[in-house]
This record gives C-alpha cells, sequence and structure tokens, in this order.
C-alpha cells in the first residue's frame, strides 16, 4: 500500500503552505502531493488568502520539489480546454523531470463555475465533454514527433494539430479517473484510466465501483489488472485519543464521525483501517490533510504508519 498525501488549498492556502507540506511529505517517504483544483472554498471557513490555480502550483512545485510525484484530484474538465491542458500537462512533467499525473473529472461544484464566470453545462454534457478532453489530451500526448493530430467532436475539434510539446513520461504521464456513478465513469475508466480513485466512500461501496469497473473492462477485452486502484480519505492520526480529538477539533470534524468514515485514529487503527481497504484491491490511498499547519501529523504516520506496511 503506497500513501500519498492530498491537500484542499482552497480552504486557505498560500504557494508557501504548499511547498512546505510538499517537502516534508518528500523528505519522509510519502508516494506523491496531490492538491484539489478548486477555485472556491467550501463550508465555514473564510478561504483567506483566496484560490490558487492547481497547475500554477504544481508548476512551482516541478522546480521547488526534487523526486515526489505531483498531481490533481481531481482537475475539472470545465476549467480548461483539452489541448491547451495537455499542453500545460507536458510542459509540467518536462520542468517536474516526468513526475505528473493528471486526474481529471466533469466538474461537480456549480458556486465555483457562477463565482468565477466559468460555464457549468448539464452533467449529461459534462460527461459528454469530459471524454471528448481525455481523446484530444491522449490523442495529442501519443501522436509520433513530426506527425500530426485531427479530432472532430462535438464540443471539440483539433484540426492539423503539430500535437506538441511531449510529456517525459512514456507512453503519457499516468491518468486518474473515479466517481461513483454506475455507468460512464467505469466506461471512461475501463477506456481512458491508468488509476481509478474513489473519494471519501466506504469499504463496501468501494468494492461495488471496483466491481463496476472491472466488468466495463472485461467488456472492451481490458486487463483490470492494467489499473491502479485508489481511495481518498481524511486523515486524523494521533498518538493517542486526546490528540486525535484535537487533531480532528482542528477540522471542525467529530473523532468517532472520522473513525468511522475516515482514516483516524491511532497509528494501529489507522493501519487496521488501511487493512481493510487493501482487502477491497486498493494499493494506493490518498491522505486528506487539511489542517496545512500540522506538519508533525505526517511525521507521525511516517514513523508510525508507514514502515508497517
Amino acid at each position: 500500500m503506497e500513501l500519498r498525501i492530498f491537500t484542499e488549498p482552497q480552504q486557505g492556502a498560500t504557494y508557501d503552505d504548499l511547498l512546505a507540506v510538499a517537502r516534508r511529505a518528500e523528505e519522509t517517504g510519502f508516494g506523491a502531493f496531490f492538491r484539489s483544483d478548486h477555485y472556491l472554498k467550501m463550508g465555514a471557513v473564510s478561504g483567506d488568502p483566496g484560490p490558487t490555480d492547481a497547475w500554477s502550483t504544481l508548476a512551482g512545485l516541478a522546480r521547488d520539489t526534487r523526486s515526489i510525484r505531483l498531481g490533481t484530484l481531481m482537475t475539472a474538465a470545465t476549467f480548461r480546454l483539452p489541448g491547451p491542458l495537455a499542453i500545460t500537462v507536458a510542459q509540467v512533467d518536462q520542468m517536474s523531470g516526468g513526475r505528473v499525473e493528471l486526474g481529471i473529472g466533469t466538474g461537480w461544484y456549480a458556486e465555483e463555475h457562477t463565482a468565477y464566470g466559468i460555464p457549468f453545462p448539464a452533467l449529461g454534457e459534462r460527461f459528454d465533454r469530459l471524454e471528448e478532453q481525455l481523446a484530444v489530451i491522449t490523442g495529442l500526448w501519443r501522436t509520433p514527433v513530426g506527425g500530426t493530430f485531427d479530432f472532430a467532436g462535438r464540443y471539440y475539434q483539433v484540426s492539423d494539430s503539430p500535437a506538441l510539446p511531449k510529456p517525459v513520461q512514456n507512453p503519457r504521464p499516468p491518468i486518474l479517473l473515479g466517481g461513483m456513478g454506475p455507468k460512464r465513469t467505469p466506461r471512461l475508466a475501463a477506456r481512458y484510466a491508468d488509476e481509478f480513485n474513489l473519494p471519501f466512500a466506504s469499504v463496501a461501496d468501494s468494492v461495488t465501483q471496483f466491481d463496476r469497473v472491472r466488468a466495463a473492462c472485461a467488456e472492451i477485452g481490458r486487463d483490470p489488472g492494467d489499473l491502479v486502484w485508489s481511495n481518498a480519505l481524511v486523515l486524523c492520526c494521533g498518538r493517542d485519543d486526546a490528540e486525535v480529538a484535537r487533531r480532528a477539533a482542528a477540522i471542525g470534524r467529530d473523532p468517532e464521525e472520522l473513525r468511522a468514515n475516515g482514516l483516524a485514529g491511532t497509528p494501529a487503527e489507522v493501519v487496521d483501517r488501511i487493512g481493510a481497504y487493501a482487502a477491497t484491491g486498493s494499493s494506493r490511498l490518498y491522505l486528506q490533510a487539511l489542517d496545512l499547519s500540522d506538519l508533525d501529523h505526517l511525521d507521525l504516520v511516517a514513523a508510525e504508519v508507514l514502515p508497517q506496511l
């Protein structure tokens, strides 16, 4: 089981805050630093000093870190056109020496779209657009150097593109798809994903959705063993109950609710919980670290959980 750190900067973070977390994660042996891609806070937090752009952040981290992998859970397809997004991800992959991963989804948070003037079509159209974006992005990346790429979709048309720049990773940076959608999500994952991720899902729900994706793979003749299976869970680990309660209070959550729905408790409890997810076939966990000032939290997990995996 690989552990990765996952942050929500729209809740209030500067680039320097994120850099500190990414560097500590790198130093202590976590597999990757990921961030959300949102432009508006959620809940009662202030969100100060305001949102940071996901791919601008990752470009900075590409130069300010050395070895940790970097990515998004999840970039909203509504935020960017597929051609420029393919260019951006390829460039950040070059800047990082081949450490970037693209998590992408339909987008779901209507309020952030209205807050910043971004069109937010109905869900069916968002899925249609996501499917076309995946076709364009992967098509641009796999086009041989010297060749050109064309695509005639309903929402996006590409003509005589030189399909440059190319990412460092071959054949391309990993693509992450995820979510609990019962039909289109599994089909898109079977066709395009290198990793399938479930955010904040129970063990039982993970089994159900993983089975749907495996069935979708079988329908198109893909080996589901080609996919990485992963989950994202809120992290709240403490040496004892008092420390768990303190960390839960700092993020406005109840310790027992987090034990039931997140990755919470003492290191021994966290390891047991990880084992339950591993039994579903999940081999990677994204630990949602909500208090970005609490770097000791990462140190604890690195010292007392990672060695047991």
